[in-house]
């Protein structure tokens, strides 16, 4: 495996990813942001954060796919959440929980969060981008 997820003496230990991840694969990958679109272009889960999270990870893990990868190989993620605010955490939390089940991962990489006004369209929550490594 080509990620190597650590954290840190000094910094506090997350439960639901890792502070750092150490990549020695040779080849890159940048997974576009994903959002709830399903195979037909229409949203699932719309007005439902939970189920558009889980959403996102299921395109990623596709994206992944097609190039070989999957979510073992993911060192980075960002999510963007429209609107943010504190109270929205456990919806996030419940879609990837739901996600990992979903596709019997247990993915911990970094990961950072970011409140944004909007997205590309209004009925979009969310969107999750991903960089993964791979031999």
């Amino acid at each position: 495996m080509a990620i190597t997820f650590t954290n840190p003496a000094g910094l506090p230990e997350i439960p639901v990813y890792h502070q750092v991840s150490v990549a020695t694969g040779s080849k890159l990958v940048f997974v576009a942001g994903q959002v709830a679109w399903g195979t037909d272009g229409v949203t699932v889960g719309k007005d439902d954060l939970a189920a558009q999270v889980e959403h996102c990870y299921v395109n990623i893990a596709t994206a992944l796919a097609g190039v070989g990868a999957s979510f073992r190989d993911v060192a980075k993620l960002t999510v963007h959440v429209v609107d943010w605010t504190p109270d929205k955490m456990p919806l996030l939390l419940e879609g990837v929980a739901r996600a990992t089940a979903t596709l019997g991962i247990t993915t911990t990489p970094p990961a950072t969060m970011i409140g944004v006004a909007a997205l590309d369209i209004p009925e979009h929550l969310v969107e999750v981008e991903a960089t993964a490594v791979i031999d």
